[in-house]
């Protein structure tokens, strides 16, 4: 299908980027002013401690793109920071090569710490949760042992003096405002991912890991990109990190420095910068209160965590988000716009997506045996059954997160490659979920967003620099989502927290994000659970507006009055079996559908 530019309500999108932008800014900036004017009231041991919340800041604000957006727990990054301060302290010291200037080390640094970033992150593609913790703690014990043991290279347990930096930033102050400015370029980069279609995903694949993958974000190449970039700036931290100590030695990287970084971003709350930059400034201050506590650091670390997670869940971004506590009315209508879906969607499809002879079991159990179906542009197709019958597992196969073990699943005539479900949406096929599959720390807008992460033309570059391209990529995308609301009739509620929707309206949601994919089929999984009577019927027409603008849409669904009020074809499954298949009216009379599923 063509790729046609929206043509929604523009202002309202820009004035809601522009006034999110905004007030996201403003902390940043007062943090900033703050920065700069140290000098001016602080003395010089004060520098050193600010110098350090920098430079740890560095670190953490690439971390927080892998734990508190990607959703990934790493707790040993303490080991790109060894890497990147004995890189740095090594080169500048010239034990292996002539001394190289501290500048060019501190680009070495980065370099290698983007290198071993990704060594470290490419187990996180296959282990999960506390599996992957371990490896990355075993990775930074590796290091600490290399360092000891490399006593040539690295001095051993004697150490190497780290980087002296050229006027004007040998001074103390002037040291301060290098790593002031670094840390605000971190910031910087980090906030324009988190708000673009990189930064949506990877909180797509934290919380809604096989919504986003039906979207066509593809796991493995955006955590390559975020854990090289994570990487980097950790090497960049640790070359910092070893001219603030002047002399650094392996005792210098604890695992109380690592759990430090990771619980700066728990406590500053997940999908926020702002937050994690707060914590990681509280973390490096706080000991400076309580030093004779400093032995106690790990067990207070716990305390504190444990403090936040059960008192205040989402974080400190959770106190600075006073709009989210604002009441909504509770009386709120759906109302659907179709008359806005022919604006979405490009020129009708040809062909049709058929399954023929499609088997499928797990273990004994046949989920599909011998399944032929057709699906065709411009109509609805409804999947119906009793509890079991396959009608899931069918949406599974289309969408390709099953493997049919005998059968073709084909598209316009070309049979659909296996095990590539991300490459479904590629392929203008779109699904919604059972149970909605959202990001709830994520706005309603955001959520829809997600949804055209493939039709963004930006790389990881662009959007980390805000260039032009991924400006325009925003631009499209927010209005088109913005159109998409508009047409389910939920554009009142475009910045609010999905996660304070109902449960009818998360439904229309879903099918909003599926319609930025601008499908030629359509799957739905039983969209109308949960639905009032009068809100179906306002689905099931938004529904026949979405064939009639030439998109095939195939759903399964449990409300028979729905499917035989909007259907041009039913197939009915009993057993993983075709039990009938016809009219609307052909299905209604059809003894054996009757007997098993209608009832009578």
């Amino acid at each position: 299908m063509e790729t046609p530019v929206a043509q929604s309500q523009p202002s309202r999108a820009i004035a809601l980027g522009s006034l999110s932008a905004l007030s996201a800014g403003l902390p940043f900036l007062v943090l900033f002013v703050v920065g700069v004017a140290l000098p001016l009231f602080g003395g010089g041991y004060w520098g050193v401690i600010a110098t350090r919340a920098c430079v740890y800041w560095v670190l953490v604000s690439g971390l927080n793109l892998v734990v508190g957006f990607a959703g990934q727990i790493a707790i040993g990054w303490v080991a790109l920071l060894t890497l990147g301060a004995y890189t740095a302290s090594v080169l500048v010291a010239g034990n292996v090569t002539p001394p190289f200037p501290p500048y060019l080390a501190l680009v070495v640094a980065a370099a290698v710490g983007a290198v071993f970033g990704l060594v470290i992150g490419l187990p996180a593609l296959r282990l999960r949760t506390f599996y992957f913790a371990i490896t990355t703690v075993g990775f930074a014990t590796i290091v600490t042992q290399v360092a000891l043991a490399w006593q040539s290279v690295t001095g051993g347990g004697v150490g190497v003096a780290g980087p002296i930096f050229p006027p004007p930033f040998s001074s103390e102050w002037g040291f301060y405002y290098f790593c002031l400015g670094l840390a605000a370029i971190c910031t910087w980069t980090t906030a324009n991912i988190a708000s673009s279609r990189f930064g949506r995903a990877l909180t797509a694949i934290r919380d809604a890991e096989v919504a986003a993958e039906a979207s066509g974000i593809a796991k493995p190449a955006l955590l390559a990109m975020v854990f090289l970039f994570s990487g980097a700036v950790a090497g960049v931290a640790g070359g910092l990190f070893a001219a603030l100590q002047s002399y650094i030695t392996p005792d210098a990287f604890t695992l109380d420095l690592s759990v430090l970084f990771f619980i700066a971003i728990l406590i500053g709350g997940r999908s926020s910068i702002i937050g994690p930059l707060l914590g990681t400034i509280l973390l490096t201050v706080l000991p400076e209160f309580a030093a004779p506590l400093v032995a106690w650091s790990t067990f207070l670390y716990a305390v504190l965590l444990l403090v936040i997670v059960l008192a205040i869940p989402g974080g400190i971004a959770e106190i600075l988000d006073f709009k989210s506590r604002r009441p909504l009315d509770s009386h709120r209508a759906i109302i659907p716009r179709p008359d806005l879906l022919p604006r979405l969607f490009g020129s009708p499809t040809d062909g049709s997506l058929t399954l023929e002879q499609v088997a499928l079991s797990f273990g004994g159990v046949q989920a599909i045996d011998g399944l032929d179906l057709e699906i065709r542009p411009g109509q609805v197709h409804g999947l119906i059954g009793p509890n079991g019958s396959g009608k899931t597992t069918t949406l599974n196969v289309i969408s390709g997160f099953y493997v049919q073990q005998r059968g073709i699943v084909r598209l316009n005539g070309t049979a659909l490659p296996a095990r590539a479900h991300n490459k479904r949406a590629h392929m203008r096929i779109a699904r919604t979920f059972q149970t909605p599959r959202i990001v709830g720390s994520a706005s309603v807008l955001q959520n829809v967003m997600i949804g055209g992460t493939i039709d963004g033309k930006g790389t990881f570059a662009e959007s980390l620099f805000s260039l032009p391209r991924h400006r325009r990529d925003e631009a499209v995308l927010r209005d088109t989502a913005m159109l998409a609301l508009s047409a389910v009739g939920l554009e009142r509620l475009a910045s609010v927290r999905i996660d304070r929707l109902q449960h009818s309206e998360l439904r229309f949601v879903e099918i909003a994000r599926a319609l930025m994919l601008r499908p030629a089929y359509l799957l739905l999984d039983e969209p109308a659970a949960g639905l009032s009577a009068e809100e179906i019927k306002r689905l099931g027409a938004l529904l026949l507006a979405i064939a009639r603008a030439g998109i095939g849409v195939l759903v399964v669904e449990h409300h028979p009055d729905l499917i035989f009020d909007i259907c041009d074809h039913i197939t009915v499954l009993n057993l993983g079996r075709k039990l009938a298949a016809g009219t609307p009216a052909e299905i209604r009379t059809h003894r054996e559908v009757v007997y098993a599923y209608l009832g009578g």
